[in-house]
C-alpha cells in the first residue's frame, strides 16, 4: 500500500510540472488560450521592425490592450506595414497617437508601445497611426558608437 501511494504522490507531482512547463511556454510564447473579444484593427509604417512579429503585444501605460495580427511589406512606401488589433473598450484614442516597436526583458521580446496623442479625432476600425518610431537595432548602435569613435581619434 505504501509503494502504491509513493507511485500515486510521484505522478502527480509529474503531472504538476508538465502543467507548469506548458503554461510557462504559453506565457513566453505570446500565446493565449483565452477567445479575443471584440476589436477593432488599426495600422502603421516603419522604417524597421526588426524583431517584431504577429500575436506582439500592443501596449499603452505598460497595459496590454491589443496584439500585431500582421505584418507586410509595402511596396509603394518601400516600409513595413504593421496591423493591430485594439481591444473594442479603448475606443478614445487620440488620431494623433504615436507607435514605438519596443523591447522587453533580456530575451528582446519586440512590442508595440502607444503613447496618446491630444487630437479630439479618435482611431476607428481602419485608421492608420502616422507617428512612428522604428525599432533600434544593435548592430547599427554599435556601428555608429564605433564610428564616431574612430572619427574623433583623428
Amino acid at each position: 500500500m505504501r509503494t502504491r501511494t509513493l507511485e500515486l504522490t510521484v505522478g502527480l507531482f509529474i503531472l504538476i510540472g508538465v502543467l507548469a512547463l506548458l503554461v510557462l511556454a504559453l506565457r513566453v510564447s505570446g500565446l493565449t488560450v483565452n477567445a479575443t473579444g471584440d476589436t477593432y484593427k488599426v495600422h502603421a509604417h516603419f522604417d524597421n521592425i526588426s524583431g517584431l512579429t504577429t500575436r506582439a503585444r500592443v501596449t499603452m501605460a505598460g497595459v496590454t490592450i491589443g496584439q500585431v495580427t500582421a505584418i507586410e511589406f509595402d511596396k509603394d512606401r518601400y516600409t513595413g506595414r504593421v496591423e493591430m488589433a485594439i481591444r473594442g473598450d479603448i475606443d478614445t484614442l487620440p488620431a494623433d497617437s504615436s507607435a514605438s516597436i519596443l523591447t522587453a526583458g533580456l530575451l528582446g521580446e519586440k512590442y508595440i508601445g502607444i503613447s496618446v496623442g491630444g487630437e479630439d479625432d479618435f482611431l476607428v476600425d481602419g485608421s492608420e497611426i502616422y507617428d512612428t518610431q522604428s525599432a533600434m537595432v544593435l548592430e547599427e548602435l554599435i556601428g555608429r558608437f564605433l564610428f564616431n569613435t574612430v572619427s574623433n581619434d583623428d
